[in-house]
């Protein structure tokens, strides 16, 4: 029985939907953002969540190999490897968010902006590590300061 068993297909014949979802795979990873409709996004998101995560826990050469069996542009995967695995060091899931956009003049289709949520930025993150540990090191440097003053 079919009970409570239910996926996110698309509509399209399975060899069109392989590449429509490899398509948007590659255009979401290559400029973090694409509209597309809502049925669409919903397909996409799990598919991004899963291919950052399989980078994040394999070796590279293993990781790569299995990306470039999902993206069709090499520059994807390499923009995981470098960009997306340092980002999302903390986050496991959840790293898409859709934004409505209206609908599509000729069908009326939902559409909506798939974009990656705002990760860890890695240079912030260690620029501000090291600015409190400067700023605690010059407030304590200065308040001894003050202490040795007003005793003189």
């Amino acid at each position: 029985m079919r009970h409570r068993r239910s996926r996110n297909r698309l509509k399209q014949k399975p060899g069109h939907a392989r590449m429509l979802k490899r398509n948007l795979l590659t255009s979401l990873l290559l400029h973090e953002e694409v509209r597309t409709t809502k049925k669409r996004a919903a397909v996409i998101a799990p598919e991004v969540d899963k291919l950052i995560n399989y980078a994040k826990k394999r070796t590279p050469h293993v990781a790569i190999r299995y990306i470039n069996a999902k993206v069709n542009d090499k520059n994807a995967s390499k923009k995981i490897m470098e960009v997306f695995i340092k980002r999302f060091a903390k986050i496991d899931s959840g790293l898409t968010r859709t934004k409505a956009a209206g609908f599509r003049g000729g069908d009326g289709a939902e559409l909506v902006d798939l974009s990656f949520v705002e990760g860890l930025p890695v240079k912030e993150a260690k620029e501000s590590k090291e600015a409190k540990e400067a700023k605690e090191s010059l407030a304590s440097s200065e308040s001894s300061a003050s202490s040795v003053s007003s005793q003189s």
